[in-house]
C-alpha cells in the first residue's frame, strides 16, 4: 500500500518510521506466522514484538517467507524485566536475534522501567546498566536504534541524565480516554517519539463515555470507531501499533490517511475523562511473565 509507505514520522536521529505499525502480542502461544504474513501482504512493514510476547519466531518466519528483503522491514523487540542488567541484556539480544533469525533489529527497547519492590536507587542503577549494554549493541551493529516502553517522565529522565545514546521512542498505553498528557508533553519536548500500545483500548467494559463520543464521531466522518481512534493518535504525533487477526481489520486499520479530524473533535477526544485504562502502572504493577519452555 503506497499510501502507507509514503507516511512517516521522523525520529530524532533523522531516520523514519511508518505512521502505523503492527503489534504481535497474543494472549496465547499459538502460531502467528500466517497472521503476520497476511499483515505483510496488506502493506505493514513495521512490526513490534518482545521476548515476553513469544512471537519473535513467528515474525522471523513471516519475514523470511515474504520474499522481501530484510531491509524492507523495521523490526522492534524488547527485553523483559528478568533480562535486565548489563549481562542480562547482552544475553537477551542474542536470544532475540536467534528467535528472529536475523542479524540485527531496528529498535531494541527496555520493556518495563522497574521491578516491583525495587527502591529508587536500585531500579535507576539497573536501568542505566541495561542501557549501557544496549548502547554497546548499537556500536556492534546488531541494534540500529534504542527505545523504551512504559517509561514515564521520571524514568526517562534517569536515562537522559546518564546515557550516551538517547532513546528515540517511548511506547505507552495511549488511546482516547487515556492520553497521558504529561508523559506525551515530556516525550515531545525531549524529541522522543511516543508510540501507542493498545491504541484501540481492547474493548474495556468501563468505556461508556469513550464509546458515546467515538460512536458520534464515527457517524460524523463515516469511519469505524477503530479508525477514529487511530486517526486521533496519528494527528497528535503518536505512532499506533494496533494488532488484528482478520485481514479485513488489518486493511481497515491502514485506511486512516485520507481523512482528518477537525480541531474541535481532537480537543473533545483529548479532554475526555479518563476511562478504558488497563490498570498497569509502571511504578506499582508489573505484569507477570508467561512460562513457556519454547522461549529460549
Amino acid at each position: 500500500m503506497q499510501e502507507l509507505l509514503d507516511n512517516y514520522f521522523t525520529l530524532s536521529d533523522g531516520s523514519k518510521l511508518p505512521r502505523i505499525g503492527f503489534g504481535t502480542y497474543t494472549e496465547d502461544f499459538s502460531d502467528n506466522t500466517k497472521a503476520i504474513g497476511e499483515a505483510i501482504e496488506c502493506g505493514y512493514r513495521f512490526f513490534d514484538t518482545a521476548s515476553l510476547y513469544e512471537t519473535e519466531r513467528c515474525l522471523g518466519e513471516a519475514v523470511k517467507n515474504s520474499g522481501l528483503k530484510r531491509e524492507d522491514f523495521i523490526i522492534e523487540t524488547k527485553l523483559w524485566i528478568d533480562e535486565m542488567g548489563y549481562e542480562g541484556a547482552k544475553a537477551a539480544i542474542e536470544k532475540s536475534l536467534k528467535r528472529l533469525s536475523m542479524d540485527y533489529v531496528d529498535i531494541y527497547m527496555i520493556h518495563w522501567p522497574r521491578q516491583t519492590g525495587k527502591d529508587d536507587e536500585d531500579w535507576k542503577k539497573l536501568d542505566i546498566e541495561t542501557w549501557k549494554a544496549m548502547e554497546e549493541m548499537v556500536d556492534e551493529g546488531i541494534v540500529k536504534r534504542l527505545g523504551v516502553s512504559n517509561f514515564l517522565p521520571h524514568h526517562l529522565q534517569n536515562l537522559l541524565d546518564n546515557c550516551r545514546i538517547k532513546p528515540v521512542v517511548d511506547q505507552l498505553e495511549l488511546h482516547p480516554g487515556y492520553s497521558q498528557e504529561r508523559a506525551l508533553h515530556y516525550c515531545m519536548k525531549n524529541k522522543v517519539l511516543p508510540m501507542a500500545w493498545s491504541p484501540l483500548a481492547r474493548g474495556r467494559d468501563n468505556a461508556q463515555i469513550a464509546n458515546e463520543i467515538l460512536s458520534k464521531l464515527s457517524k460524523k466522518y463515516g469511519r469505524s470507531v477503530q479508525q477514529i481512534s487511530l486517526r486521533f493518535l496519528i494527528q497528535r504525533g503518536i505512532l499506533p501499533i494496533p494488532k488484528a487477526v482478520s485481514k479485513e481489520h488489518m486493511m481497515s486499520n491502514l485506511e486512516v490517511f485520507d481523512f482528518a479530524l477537525d480541531g474541535d473533535d481532537l480537543s473533545m477526544l483529548t479532554n475526555m475523562p479518563q476511562c478504558t485504562w488497563l490498570g498497569e502502572h509502571p511504578d506499582f504493577h508489573i505484569p507477570q511473565a508467561k512460562s513457556n519452555p519454547d522461549n529460549k
